[in-house]
């Protein structure tokens, strides 16, 4: 009896086994998934790109609810978890300390401020920026209509409402020189978007840099426009970065990622009503008239972001010149610091 038990186990594995061989020969279905996530140069499940929301509009707003990104990425064997809301770049920053957003869009400037403290993220793509004098602006230093500042000149001893580190002071930095203020002679007040946003409309500074998604909703409540970024000799690109691990290990699933953004930016341009209002049509994130036209133009003259190269150590050193000028950054930047090459797929 004891003898026949253990004939019969023996049977048993000596089926599963072989099972198990024909399955690997034949390319059963876990040996194409594994193939991928060889390729991905990982363990099972491959690299994971942790994104924040992007929100009601936009390319990668499209992209989540399509479900793009899952697809694309599946066939290098990597995976995308979306995650919160920021209101800006420099709020984004205990989220890709912490690890939970390892891919982030963004400007130069908060990238370097970040970069003072952390070198563990690095810049793989840039967005050329948008020179047609018929396309929308995207930021302003604003003042209240009744405001007697009518040029940069007159905000010696004003209080003027920035980001910490990040585009909006590397701006009014950047107007003061052109302007020839010293920048001492005018009070930088740091304050996140909805900060800003708040002692602007109390009256608590005399004027704000509003920029991204502020920047319209200022001037739509009547705020009165001093200078635009477009009008000075702004080298603080939009850009595309990501913690440096991920670009490292993982550069095929950036990659992706990267053809996925140009390709829906250039659909954008062709076909902007898609990308507005993607989630929801009603609420605080939905637009609609004046607003949504405005949306729409912007998306039409969005330029597509490229491949980082060498040669943008010229605009990122530029960027890190203002900012060590005037004290935001103890020391000189090196763009190798900075910027991270993306090789073609072999």
């Amino acid at each position: 009896m004891w003898t026949s038990r253990r004939r019969t186990r023996a049977a048993v594995v000596a089926a599963a086994l072989s099972l198990t061989a024909l399955t690997v020969a034949c390319g059963g279905a876990d040996t194409g998934r594994t193939t991928a996530v060889a390729a991905a140069g990982g363990k099972a499940g491959g690299a994971v790109l942790k994104i924040k929301d992007p929100g009601n509009a936009g390319p990668l707003a499209v992209a989540k609810k399509e479900g793009i990104l899952e697809k694309r990425l599946a066939e290098v064997g990597a995976t995308v978890e979306w995650g919160g809301s920021y209101a800006s770049f420099t709020a984004t920053i205990d989220a890709v300390r912490s690890g939970s957003v390892n891919v982030l869009e963004g400007a130069i400037s908060p990238v370097l401020g970040y970069l003072a403290n952390s070198k563990d993220i690095k810049i793989f793509s840039f967005t050329d920026p948008v020179t047609d004098p018929a396309a929308p602006q995207t930021d302003g230093l604003v003042v209240r209509p009744d405001s007697p500042v009518r040029s940069v000149k007159d905000l010696v001893g004003k209080q003027v409402a920035v980001n910490k580190g990040g585009r909006g002071e590397y701006l009014l930095l950047l107007a003061l020189q052109e302007a020839g203020i010293p920048a001492d002679q005018v009070r930088r007040v740091y304050l996140n978007p909805d900060q800003g946003a708040s002692a602007f409309a109390t009256g608590k500074v005399d004027a704000w840099w509003a920029i991204v998604r502020a920047y319209p909703e200022a001037v739509a409540k009547g705020a009165r426009v001093i200078v635009h970024g477009r009008d000075l000799k702004d080298q603080d690109l939009n850009m595309q970065a990501a913690r440096t691990e991920l670009l490292q290990r993982h550069p095929e699933a950036v990659r992706v990622y990267l053809k996925v953004l140009q390709e829906l930016t250039a659909e954008a341009k062709q076909n902007p009503e898609r990308f507005q209002n993607v989630f929801l049509t009603q609420g605080p994130t939905a637009v609609s008239g004046p607003r949504l036209a405005e949306e729409v133009a912007k998306a039409r003259y969005a330029n597509v972001p490229r491949p980082a190269t060498a040669a943008d150590g010229a605009s990122v050193t530029d960027v890190a010149g203002i900012f060590q000028k005037y004290g935001v950054l103890p020391a000189t930047v090196n763009p190798d610091d900075v910027v991270f090459t993306l090789k073609p797929a072999a």
